[in-house]
């Protein structure tokens, strides 16, 4: 079976699991998404022989795989060439308990006989220190122990223990519990305690589903990337990850392969922004403390200065080493593996802008819980004064370029945001003179972009202030309210634009090369811009057309990684990539006919 990334992801803010089209655990790390992953066999090379959980059918001809609706729990119906069929639901539990969330480091899986007699085969291969074999041990008569370095973990099973451990085919004649969880004695009975889980489960998320202010037109698209961005929130903290993979290459061979399961502040901007749209309010409130906790890290670090990083770990780490794991040979034996990442040592001053937008939020909107104030305004003034301080100074860009810093547009831009957006907040909060303070930076810093940034000779806004370079990036001018969408400028640039970026029904991010050479596919998120851009410049039914053509681009999950080969339509990068489900969710909302179009 060649690996792919038709994958459905499963999980419970804690831990998550992505499921291949035969039902197998193909990816899932513990005790968090950046840890170990127990189950490998993505970056596994083209036929790994480890590091999955499969549960299948003896003389299996189909598989079958859906969502329970409104929810991340996975059913996959296996049916066999003797009209033996089975269905297994594959969960993570979530719910409330005692007044908390109930999130363990938990993997359930539920198998259902359905029609005739079928024959199952578990296959339980875990990995464990990036592809090395774990310790096994039979720890009774329905559980088996799984020792790693840093979790130790139980199966737990109405099956029996030793065929699944002998990987041996039997018989299901009547429903079968797996709780691979915690190392202690399950308490109650596994069966009934698996079942009410599932249940618990399933109306938690379609509680929160119920909650989501969705566009009319385009809803299964909506609630699933929502749901899928909900995954990617480390929920303890607040943090939320790019991505849910690390290593999956840009395009083949391309050694773009990079970890993608931290909290980068630009990516976890766009994520709140998009699921505020939705009224999805609690991932906004969670990464507010996150980021408040990483404000007050970099105020308080007298070496540090105020520097705030592109990225930090799920638990706010600032140190986030990168290195490659040689035990795994990689997607499809495209390898590096990389863990963790050296963009955390860069220099970029976007970064500034997107805490600011995020947290600006908190002072107007009356459904928070808490509400921002003057203590929160004066610790975002020490983010702005950064911006202010370093808004035409070189840094890595968003795209971080790993040998080579300019002074780019999109982080000069983030950098006005920051201003301007302050000089809103101290309006709120009935502070005149800080208003005018930080208002005037922002006029300053457009006045310099302006200058800077603008060629006349081939009218267009370049990418960076020493050059005349194309970048999607620069379309962010219209979403900032940096540009109007008449604005006789951004129309040249968005000709411009798609004109030397566009592919097919694709955008580049770029064509010029970096550290690695041309780059090769296109960037989803940046497709999702130009949609936006062509829609809001009067361009609404190539807006549309473009936009169904992303959505026939989808996953069987209804999902998109980083990355597209625009002659293919392959996918390539990390997944899912929370870029591309706000993309998604963005230009739904903005596509959308009106709930007032059928009342």
């Amino acid at each position: 079976m060649t690996t792919t990334l038709d994958l459905w992801p499963i999980g419970n803010c804690q831990v998550s699991a992505l499921v291949d089209r035969a039902g197998r655990f193909v990816w899932g790390c513990v005790p968090r998404v950046d840890g170990d992953p127990l189950f490998s066999a993505l970056l596994g090379g083209e036929a790994p022989d480890t590091g999955f959980w499969g549960i299948g059918l003896e003389d299996s001809v189909s598989v079958e795989q859906e969502y329970i609706r409104n929810t991340p729990i996975l059913v996959t119906t296996h049916r066999d060439a003797h009209g033996g069929a089975i269905e297994v639901i594959d969960f993570c539990p979530r719910f409330q308990r005692e007044g908390r969330t109930y999130r363990p480091v938990a993997f359930a899986r539920i198998v259902r006989p359905v029609a005739g007699s079928p024959r199952v085969r578990v296959q339980l291969r875990p990995t464990c220190g990036w592809g090395g074999g774990c310790r096994e041990q039979i720890g009774g008569s329905n559980h088996l122990r799984l020792l790693m370095d840093t979790i130790a973990l139980r199966l737990t099973t109405t099956a029996p223990i030793a065929m699944v451990q002998g990987e041996r085919a039997f018989r299901v004649e009547r429903p079968l519990h797996f709780f691979l969880g915690p190392d202690e004695s399950f308490q109650g009975d596994l069966a009934a305690t698996v079942d009410l889980m599932l249940y618990r489960t399933t109306h938690e998320w379609q509680s929160w589903v119920r909650g989501l202010a969705v566009p009319l037109e385009w809803q299964d698209v909506v609630i699933r990337c929502a749901i899928t961005l909900k995954l990617c929130q480390h929920e303890e903290t607040g943090a939320i990850v790019a991505a849910l993979t690390t290593s999956i290459p840009e395009h083949a061979g391309s050694q773009r392969n990079w970890d993608y399961r931290f909290c980068w502040i630009r990516d976890a901007y766009y994520t709140v922004q998009a699921l505020n749209r939705l009224g999805a309010l609690d991932v906004l409130e969670g990464y507010l403390g996150y980021l408040r906790n990483i404000v007050d890290a970099a105020s308080h670090d007298e070496q540090r200065g105020g520097h705030i990083q592109p990225l930090y770990g799920v638990l706010g780490e600032a140190h986030l080493p990168e290195r490659i794991e040689t035990t795994l040979p990689g997607y499809r034996g495209m390898g590096p593996v990389r863990v963790g990442n050296q963009a955390a040592e860069q220099i970029q001053h976007d970064a500034y802008g997107q805490i600011v937008l995020c947290s600006v939020h908190a002072f107007f909107d009356q459904r928070l819980f808490r509400i921002a104030g003057q203590e929160d305004f004066e610790s975002l003034e020490h983010v702005g004064d950064r911006a202010w301080a370093y808004y035409d100074q070189p840094d890595a860009g968003l795209w971080e370029l790993r040998t080579r810093q300019s002074v780019h547009t999109y982080s000069s831009a983030m950098c006005w945001a920051a201003c301007d957006r302050l000089a809103n907040a101290a309006e709120r909060l009935g502070l005149p003179e800080r208003r005018a303070l930080w208002a005037g930076r922002a006029d300053t810093i457009r006045t310099r972009i302006e200058e800077a940034a603008w060629r006349e000779g081939t009218r267009r806004m370049s990418a960076t202030f020493g050059g005349d370079d194309l970048d999607a990036s620069v379309l962010q001018l219209l979403d900032l309210r940096f540009f109007a969408a008449d604005d006789p400028r951004f129309i040249d640039t968005l000709t411009a634009i798609e004109t030397g970026l566009r592919r097919g029904s694709t955008m580049l991010r770029y064509d010029t090369e970096d550290d690695f050479g041309l780059p090769e596919t296109a960037f989803n998120f940046c497709t999702f811009w130009l949609i936006e851009a062509l829609f809001l410049t009067g361009r609404s039914d190539e807006a549309r057309v473009l936009f169904e053509e992303m959505l026939s681009r989808r996953t069987a999950a209804g999902l998109l990684s980083e990355d597209i080969d625009p002659t293919t339509g392959e996918l390539w990068g990390n997944y899912p990539q929370t870029y591309s489900l706000v993309g998604m969710i963005n230009c739904a909302a903005m596509l959308s006919k009106p709930w007032s179009s059928i009342r």
